[in-house]
């Protein structure tokens, strides 16, 4: 990447939710008009349902227990009720006769909200106003509630202080337990849900304990969440971690989400993923609904190249993650790191427009925040108990100015620089000394950490021992969970707001405090430029918070910021906020996808080429032709050149066919003579083409034709001292000059800078040396190939048609844009015509000495059924082949298939 400045604001960022709705409706209307099929659902995939679970056991009759006998009634002027009476037994009076059910509970499972990711389930619930969506996740740990059996006499029912609510294990819940709180989360609906808004159903993914907690409290918090933020698994450990220790649950996990997605997928769904969570599920996703459109949000930062590589999970993680069709971050600089870590630790290549190209597959990489739900917090902000909260903090705190925050108590919340930046303000200001006071309310992190919460303790009492009196306390620390009028009383009664994290991506706090000051005072906001959100925040005080005096100066500035300033930064602010609102990003998110799905890369999809189909046409044909691309096609690509040599398998498929009397077959590779004689060229009757096309070696024939000995290659010459430049200033690139060919390498190069050069070098190239001479410049994978405009693959390959016009079967494979000039040769039946004519190519032409006759075109024996072009990569790949084969060993595999059909058919004639 040659730019790391940030191109343009968000898509969207500046769009009202109707307008955003209004485009998504019109991309799927035109979407429709183009026969690409769309079911109207959204699949929303994240770690956790918005719900929590609890459990209790119908009551069975066995485990009722029997009450003492009822001592003899006294008569009575009461008659007994008809219940009493049919229930009326010698033994037992409450024991049911035998044949009679008893009343059971209505349900064994009882449902409530689940706290956390507000903003984005706030999103997810505003799109079933256009959408029906699907939202699939985690039931979490299934709580146990109190079993209703009657107690028996003399048994005390334990308090709940003495009876914590137990887990149930989920090995533990049956088939139909399952299917009795799958059936009631179909009909559950949440209160954020549009009244009149389409059908959001919850679809929970079952999940084996161990795996469940080895993957949540294991990979995900022991080793992605400090690596994406900025923090190696080492450093937060108390004791000796290993990155790989719960990788086998991470994988479980997500392949089980993965399979659950698959059971409720219909062609035509777009599917959302969230969060680091599930980065392995695209993948996944991919190979079991290769057609599946599939976007991945990522909601934490992501970390720079540099940081990422060192997990030994590295390859795997970033391929998961490319299985989807679209990746979105929260900002550019995130994207940024992301595209690099592609580039730098799998090798792939950056297409023009910014896309990762992995086999053909191009995944495009976004970024959009996350906003929250500002209708909701603005009606929150009104509610009746907030008023007198904030009238008593008022009173409490008069003639003082309020400093707030409100962070969870983790080591990248940055709630220890903060309160030094503060100790730092009334150290540079000691105007402040009674004046300020700092709240700071810490709620608990998820895994708790003892050392931090005595670091922060200590540190509160160092600041109110040092600058603290009988009559004013300068910090006021509350490490608990606050209700919500508390918390929104705090944020309107502040003079300014102090969010300070190390790393963060979205920080639903600063947008809330926003929200807030509206009908309040306009206070000022303090952001730390490490957050996700500051790009979108500019009119906040942006601060480094490792940088105390900035801090401690921003601070003093906000205290004591003019009305009109305060006014103008809040207004903006609020613009912001309550423009790009969670609502909004799940709008964007949606366009995005759908824009993708009508993108040229994704409207033609690659069918994988039919055995069947194959093998029927092979037997049928009488004179065959396989013509096959050598790197990547045969052999994988490797960053050694020399060491793509071609397996066993490879080479028995080549023995066996190209032994075959009515088989025809060729290499037609970039690779020089000398590579191919020395690897293929004990294959007797095996045909050769070196160097895109320059040369040819017929089949049983020892010696090389040259194409080019009439050209003109005195450009070589002058493309060498180009090359020899770059060479120079690239570290790690080589030059390889061939005969009819000059190629620049930089696969050893550093990829970005190697990228940013063959740019460079191509542009050169094509505007000074290609409009004069007769050259063309490819750009292939991790090179830069100058060769004549008269050589070329599909040259070879109307050569070879031309000389063979007989052939009734024709297989061609390869993987790059060198092979799209034989796939493009072998477009011969345009308009959907049935008979082909070939006129004599220019590689026959070439080579035809002086006194042979003229050439004259040829009629073919083709049928349009039986060409099979073979695209190697993904089915999304833009290729002008027919079909497609994902690997090399798929090549080869079905190659050795035809070799096999060949022998079973005739074993079947000499029997007979």
């Amino acid at each position: 990447m040659d730019s790391f400045a940030e191109p343009r604001k968000p898509v969207g960022t500046s769009t009202s939710l109707a307008d955003v709705r209004a485009q998504v409706l019109k991309l799927e209307a035109d979407l429709r008009e183009k026969n690409i099929e769309l079911s109207g659902r959204i699949i929303q995939v994240c770690h956790y349902l918005p719900v929590s679970c609890a459990f209790s056991r119908r009551a069975r009759p066995a485990d009722i227990p029997s009450p003492p006998a009822t001592p003899p009634a006294k008569a009575s002027d009461i008659p007994p009720s008809p219940t009493e009476a049919e229930q009326r037994h010698d033994d037992h009076p409450l024991t049911a006769p035998r044949g009679s059910a008893l009343e059971l509970p209505a349900s064994q499972w009882s449902i409530s909200a689940r706290y956390g990711h507000s903003a984005m389930v706030s999103g997810i619930d505003s799109l079933a106003s256009t959408h029906e969506q699907i939202f699939i996740g985690w039931t979490g740990d299934i709580e146990s509630s109190a079993v209703a059996v009657p107690q028996a006499a003399g048994q005390s029912a334990p308090g709940a202080s003495d009876s914590p609510a137990n887990r149930i294990p989920a090995s533990d819940l049956g088939t139909e337990d399952r299917k009795e709180l799958e059936s009631i989360l179909a009909e559950y609906k949440s209160r954020d849900e549009p009244a009149d808004g389409k059908k959001i159903r919850y679809v929970p993914v079952w999940l084996d304990d161990k795996d469940a907690h080895g993957h949540y409290d294991g990979y995900c918090k022991q080793t992605l969440w400090p690596l994406f933020h900025y923090l190696l698994w080492q450093d937060v450990a108390t004791e000796y971690a290993s990155a790989d220790e719960h990788w086998a649950p991470y994988s479980a996990v997500n392949a089980a989400f993965a399979r659950r997605v698959a059971e409720v997928y219909r062609p035509g769904d777009l599917v959302w993923i969230h969060d680091y969570h599930l980065l392995l599920v695209p993948a996944l996703l991919r190979q079991e609904i290769p057609d599946a459109t599939v976007g991945l949000f990522v909601h934490t930062p992501f970390p720079s190249s540099e940081v990422f590589r060192c997990i030994p999970r590295r390859k795997e993680i970033l391929d998961g993650m490319l299985g989807a069709n679209l990746i979105c971050f929260q900002t550019y600089s995130y994207s940024r790191h992301f595209t690099s870590s592609c580039v730098r630790v799998c090798g792939y290549e950056v297409t023009p427009r910014g896309g990762i190209d992995v086999q053909g597959h191009v995944t495009a990489i976004g970024y959009c925040p996350v906003g929250v739900d500002a209708e909701r917090v603005a009606k929150d902000t009104l509610r009746p108990g907030i008023q007198h909260k904030l009238q008593a903090l008022r009173a409490l705190y008069e003639g003082k100015k309020i400093i707030v925050g409100r962070d969870k108590l983790d080591v990248v919340k940055g709630v220890v620089q903060k309160l030094r930046a503060f100790e730092k303000l009334l150290q540079d200001y000691p105007q402040w000394i009674g004046n300020v006071v700092l709240i700071q309310v810490t709620s608990p992190a998820l895994t708790d950490s003892p050392k931090l919460e005595r670091q922060v303790s200590e540190l509160v009492a160092h600041i109110n021992g040092e600058y603290g009196s009988l009559d004013f306390i300068p910090v006021h620390h509350y490490h608990q969970t606050i209700k919500k009028d508390e918390f929104y009383a705090l944020l309107a009664v502040a003079d300014l707001g102090v969010i300070t994290p190390l790393r963060d991506g979205m920080n639903t706090t600063s947008m809330e405090f926003v929200i807030s000051q509206e009908r309040s005072k306009k206070s000022p906001l303090i952001l730390s430029e490490f957050m996700g959100i500051s790009s979108t925040m500019t009119d906040a005080l942006q601060i480094n918070p490792w940088n105390l005096s900035e801090v401690a100066a921003a601070m003093h500035r906000g205290l004591t910021m003019p009305e009109e300033e305060k006014l103008r930064r809040h207004q903006q602010l609020y613009k912001t906020v309550t423009t790009h609102t969670s609502h909004t990003w799940a709008a964007i998110l949606a366009k995005q996808l759908l824009e993708r799905l009508g993108s040229q890369n994704m409207a033609r999809q690659t069918p994988f080429i039919a055995k069947g189909q194959l093998e029927e046409h092979y037997l049928k044909a009488k004179k065959r032709l396989f013509l096959f691309d050598y790197d990547g096609t045969l052999a994988p690509i490797v960053k050694v050149p020399s060491a793509a040599t071609p397996t066993k398998d490879t080479l028995e498929a080549l023995e066996r066919l190209s032994a075959d009397p009515q088989n025809i077959v060729y290499i037609i590779s970039g690779r020089d003579g000398e590579f191919l004689e020395q690897h293929l060229g004990h294959i007797k009757n095996l045909g050769m083409s070196a160097e895109h096309g320059g040369f040819i070696r017929e089949p049983g024939a020892s010696t090389w034709s040259n194409f080019t000995e009439s050209l003109d290659m005195s450009w070589m010459s002058e493309v060498l001292e180009i090359f020899k430049y770059y060479t120079e200033r690239t570290t790690g690139s080589h030059i390889e000059v061939k005969k009819s060919s000059i190629t620049w390498h930089y696969r050893s190069a550093d990829p970005e800078w190697g990228l940013f050069q063959c740019h460079q070098c191509q542009d050169l190239l094509e505007n000074n040396l290609a409009r004069k001479r007769p050259i063309e410049v490819l750009v292939g994978k991790k090179n830069l190939e100058v060769r004549p405009l008269a050589v070329n693959k599909g040259e070879i390959v109307k050569r070879i048609l031309y000389f063979h016009p007989d052939a009734e079967f024709v297989f061609c494979a390869g993987d790059d844009k060198t092979d799209e000039d034989m796939f493009r040769a072998l477009l011969l039946f345009p308009n959907n015509a049935t008979h082909a004519r070939l006129d004599p190519p220019l590689s026959v032409t070439l080579l035809a000495k002086e006194d042979e006759p003229a050439f004259e075109p040829v009629d073919l024996a083709l049928v349009p059924d039986a060409v099979f072009t073979t695209a190697v990569g993904h089915s999304s790949k833009r290729t002008l082949a027919v079909w497609h084969v994902t690997t090399p060993e798929e090549v080869v595999e079905h190659m050795l298939h035809l070799v096999h059909a060949t022998d079973v058919r005739a074993s079947t004639a000499s029997n007979l």
